[in-house]
């Protein structure tokens, strides 16, 4: 058994038993799953319903991850953790004390905003980034209280600051990647990955088109050189993954994803003048299967053992062991 666990800090996988499989040949033993976008309460409790179906159809594969514990038992019986996780603070809608109702029901991860401004803070599309909100500030202590990540990779620059620095815990962004190396809307600046790596918080590296160098046209060597200077900058042990991997889904996904219900038109996002669509993977992370790949590239451009350990999901356990229990 490797020495370490191997996680994923953000899929939204079109789910089916085939994907499990590949999660299980990749040596995955943890996957934060989206399980909402724009979601209300009653529409997001759904699908944890349908999660909860496939958690009994699949059990021989996947399992439900409250904590590291349930990481450990997914390792122990050959099975991978889904921990479940909100993109948009929407399931909450305006009521702060769904919050608990959403841990006990499994719930770890938030996103404070997707894009848009949100009740609690701006998103990374917004014109004007306004902070936290009174509301955001309250919902942070809250998060902070149940031990429910807070995760930025959505919001705006002035947001993750000051998220990072009211915040009482250490705070994440699951998945983007630095805007020097691709100045994509979504990736951070350097100041935004200070304040959170520096507060002892986490940054997963995207492997998603839209915020790669050179798209899906992107090597596996440009993307561990980006690793390899950003862990130069801020430490490698601040440092993992959240490829933000959408095997299988439709073209009408990406649709759902940028527009939800808040407008009539098309947004078309990132990367396409076009009707919004799902960019092709590059040809060295597919799917789930290309993890132990992305673990010889990143030995390849000089990380030792240890470090590519912890990139590949040791760095997220550790964080997740203090993040994910009530404070």
């Amino acid at each position: 058994m490797i020495d370490r666990p191997r996680i994923d800090a953000l899929q939204y996988c079109n789910w089916s038993r085939p994907v499990f499989e590949q999660m299980r040949e990749g040596g995955l033993d943890a996957v934060h799953v989206t399980i909402a976008y724009h979601e209300s309460f009653r529409e997001t409790v759904l699908n944890v319903e349908a999660w909860h179906r496939m958690f009994e159809r699949h059990g021989d594969l996947i399992l439900h991850a409250r904590d590291v514990s349930d990481i450990d038992r997914a390792r122990e019986t050959g099975r991978t953790g889904i921990l479940f996780g909100f993109q948009n603070p929407s399931p909450i809608e305006d009521d702060i004390g769904l919050l608990q109702v959403w841990r006990d029901l499994g719930a770890r991860v938030m996103q404070l905003t997707y894009n848009n401004q949100s009740l609690l803070a701006s998103g990374c599309y917004e014109d004007d980034d306004t902070g936290l909100t009174r509301m955001g500030r309250e919902v942070v202590a809250e998060m902070n209280r149940l031990g429910i990540l807070i995760d930025m990779s959505h919001s705006g620059d002035r947001s993750t600051i000051e998220a990072a620095e009211h915040s009482t815990r250490p705070i994440a962004i699951t998945h983007a990647n630095p805007a020097a190396w691709h100045p994509a809307l979504r990736n951070k600046s350097d100041d935004v990955i200070r304040a959170v790596t520096g507060a002892g918080g986490m940054l997963g590296f995207s492997l998603y088109p839209h915020h790669l160098k050179d798209g899906s046209d992107c090597t596996l060597e440009s993307f561990c050189e980006m690793v390899a200077r950003t862990a130069e900058a801020y430490g490698a042990d601040r440092l993992g993954i959240g490829s933000d991997l959408c095997q299988g889904q439709p073209d009408s996904v990406v649709e759902w994803m940028r527009t939800g219900r808040w407008t009539k038109a098309v947004d078309y996002g990132e990367g396409s003048a076009d009707a919004p669509g799902f960019p092709p993977q590059p040809d060295w992370f597919t799917d789930n299967r290309d993890f132990p790949g992305l673990a010889t590239g990143l030995r390849a451009v000089g990380f030792s053992e240890q470090e590519v350990d912890g990139l590949m999901g040791g760095n997220w356990y550790r964080f997740w062991a203090d993040a994910l229990v009530p404070a």
